[in-house]
């Protein structure tokens, strides 16, 4: 079954909340257009690796609430608001504010843990071995946005509840852990693989095992029916 969200009543359908709006400026009082501050000479060397200005990203913990909101009610999960389920990160942030854990009741569904930072920043663990983060990097060169990171948060949470996320674990004789998603909409597609870099053997162990059981993709969460 494809990616779709054909099964979810359209009263249901997800719609982003408003984000806070705030204007940002530069030390010596010049307004900084973020998302669109670099020209065709590309970000300034000294913008590398400087993060300035973060608190444009607070606007992420509203869409994953909205989001996780969103599953709830359209989906038949199980919810586990609990600073406990952030261990379901490969890797163990600094300063998490709050950890929620939506498990679909289906056999072969893949599961999303959504774990709140200080930062601020968003991220979810998706299925068996895939952490996501939002923003992907907050560094000036970067030029992130609030919204650029919730398009990519949202593309990752409606994909995975839809039936359009893969994942497989080992891959070739590098053994590399990859990953597909496709847009519940249609509209786009990632796919990422690589090293699996420090994980410890035994999550590792732990998904190539449950990742037999899923080899094409993980499926489509089922609708809440009495919603």
């Amino acid at each position: 079954m494809g990616p779709n969200e054909d099964s979810v009543a359209p009263g249901l359908r997800y719609v982003r909340p408003s984000l806070p709006e705030a204007t940002h400026h530069s030390g010596d009082g010049v307004l900084i257009p973020y998302g669109r501050r670099w020209g065709e000479d590309g970000p300034s060397p000294d913008s590398y690796s400087v993060e300035t200005h973060l608190d444009r990203f607070a606007g992420l913990h509203v869409v994953a609430r909205a989001l996780i909101n969103h599953l709830s009610v359209a989906y038949n999960v199980d919810v586990e608001d609990s600073p406990d389920t952030s261990v379901d990160l490969l890797r163990q942030p600094d300063g998490v504010a709050e950890s929620v854990r939506v498990t679909p009741r289906r056999p072969g569904a893949a599961p999303l843990t959504f774990v709140f930072t200080r930062y601020p920043a968003v991220i979810v663990h998706a299925g068996s071995i895939h952490d996501f983060v939002f923003p992907a990097c907050g560094c000036d060169a970067c030029d992130e946005t609030a919204e650029s990171a919730a398009d990519r948060l949202e593309m990752l949470v409606l994909a995975v509840a839809a039936g359009g996320y893969s994942e497989r674990y080992p891959v070739g004789w590098r053994r590399w852990v990859e990953y597909a998603l496709k847009a519940a909409d249609g509209s786009g597609s990632e796919s990422g693989q690589g090293d699996p870099g420090p994980i410890p053997a035994d999550r590792l162990r732990d998904a190539r095992i449950r990742l037999r059981a899923v080899p094409a993709a993980w499926l489509p969460w089922p609708p809440c029916k009495d919603r």
